[in-house]
């Protein structure tokens, strides 16, 4: 069970064709159907499976996946801790963030921190709340900057950074809770979360016009299509510009630190990235 064809087999099972997955590994078509053969012989079950011209994931090769991808992230983690124990500033920090965090808090503390650590292998993953979750307790991050800490994880916090959520709206869109309609991110985005909370908590059941991003949620917000719950990082310009306004909505503005979150055991590197957010004004955790 070599590491290669551990991979050959995730790559499968992410894109779902023998031949993106040997496009994404740059290697024959048949090369990946003999590696996947290979493994499914050393377990001694079915792996794979066809379904018309391509091949679809057998129930135990979805389970299979699963373990598979931790494996690799673990041995990634594994790598990164030896290399980062021996000299913290050549090691590898695998970050992953929230959309608005790698949007507005990040790039100004990744330059400073790539000017003090230049050596360091810096890795990015940007998504929704619940994929940089399940990137932490797959080993896939060794670092997660986000709204909650990850639920049901095992997890570390280390830092955190004030950060409030505010209902912004257009200077010409009024008012009113229950009836003006409101612009969202994608289910799974931790602000959706937060505004279907703090909606149901209100007893407000307003229109809902969900659009793909932060960015098109600001500008849907700021073209008059209604409210919206926001980081005020995210919309800091848009409010100098008078392009939105903070609505005076009851119960806000809602108080959501920043987390910087790490697994039980963080590697040398990933506290020489700690000890720069400190220093840049987040509180120790």
């Amino acid at each position: 069970m070599t590491e290669s064809r551990l991979r050959t087999f995730v790559a499968l099972a992410d894109t779902g064709s023998v031949r993106a997955a040997a496009e994404r590994l740059y290697v024959s078509e048949s090369a990946v159907s003999a590696s996947v053969a290979a493994l499914a012989r050393e377990l001694g079950v079915p792996l794979v499976e066809r379904a018309g011209r391509g091949v679809v994931l057998t129930p135990a090769g979805q389970v299979y996946a699963g373990y598979a991808r931790r494996l690799l992230g673990l041995h990634e983690e594994a790598r990164a801790a030896a290399r980062g124990e021996h000299e913290p500033g050549t090691g590898r920090l695998r970050l992953a963030a929230v959309t608005t965090a790698a949007d507005q808090v990040l790039p100004a503390l990744l330059a400073a921190f790539r000017h003090a650590w230049p050596r360091v292998e810096l890795a990015l993953e940007v998504g929704p709340s619940r994929r940089i979750g399940a990137a932490l307790a797959a080993h896939e991050a060794d670092l997660v900057l986000g709204g909650r800490p990850p639920a049901g994880a095992r997890v570390t916090v280390l830092a955190t950074r004030t950060n409030e959520l505010v209902v912004v709206a257009a200077p010409g869109v009024p008012f009113d809770l229950p009836t003006t309609p409101w612009v969202m991110r994608e289910p799974g985005s931790g602000t959706r979360i937060a505004a279907e909370a703090y909606l149901a908590e209100h007893e407000a059941a307003p229109p809902t016009l969900v659009l793909g991003s932060n960015g098109a949620v600001i500008e849907g917000a700021a073209a008059g299509l209604g409210a919206a719950l926001s980081h005020r990082d995210a919309v800091h310009r848009e409010l100098a510009a008078g392009r939105l306004r903070v609505v005076d909505a009851p119960g806000t503005p809602l108080l959501r630190p920043w987390h910087a979150v790490a697994g039980p055991h963080p590697t040398a590197t990933t506290r020489v990235f700690v000890r720069h957010l400190v220093d840049s004004g987040w509180a120790p955790g």
